[in-house]
């Protein structure tokens, strides 16, 4: 099955912030935007806005689409495919771009962190979906 997804390109200067996951088969740690799952009937724009409320609860403006990705990829061992809408936005709060730890996501407590695409682009830190670093670079 094809999963919807809506993705939060929000940069502190050159730093992205994402949340921070592991893969235990592929012994990888990885990076990816903040975000999730469109519900049916819901809009990509209303579908992030309401991600970034329950995972950290804040408040998104200067929201614009900026492309779509697909993402065929193998998590846990399992395969997946997502079809992913990204959005440039900003967090309403000029407070939360000064904060060295962002906090958990909300419902999980998976950590949170501001990410230098330096290090994306030296290959020290792995960033999904694939493409994306070329995505916003344009």
């Amino acid at each position: 099955m094809i999963r919807p997804l809506v993705l939060g390109v929000v940069r502190r200067g050159d730093e992205l912030l994402v949340l921070e996951g592991h893969d235990s088969v592929k012994q990888q740690t990885f990076y990816r935007l903040l975000g999730g799952g469109i519900e049916f009937g819901e809009l990509s724009e209303q579908a992030l806005h309401r991600e970034f409320r329950e995972e950290l609860g804040v408040e998104l403006t200067d929201v614009a689409r900026c492309g779509v990705l697909e993402n065929v990829f193998e998590y846990e061992g399992v395969p997946g495919h997502e079809i992913v809408v990204l959005y440039t936005a900003s967090i309403a709060d000029p407070g939360f771009y000064e904060r060295a730890d962002p906090g958990p996501v909300l419902d999980t407590g998976t950590p949170v962190r501001w990410l230098p695409l330096a290090d994306v682009v030296a290959g020290r830190a792995v960033l999904y979906p694939d493409g994306l670093v070329d995505l916003i670079a344009r």
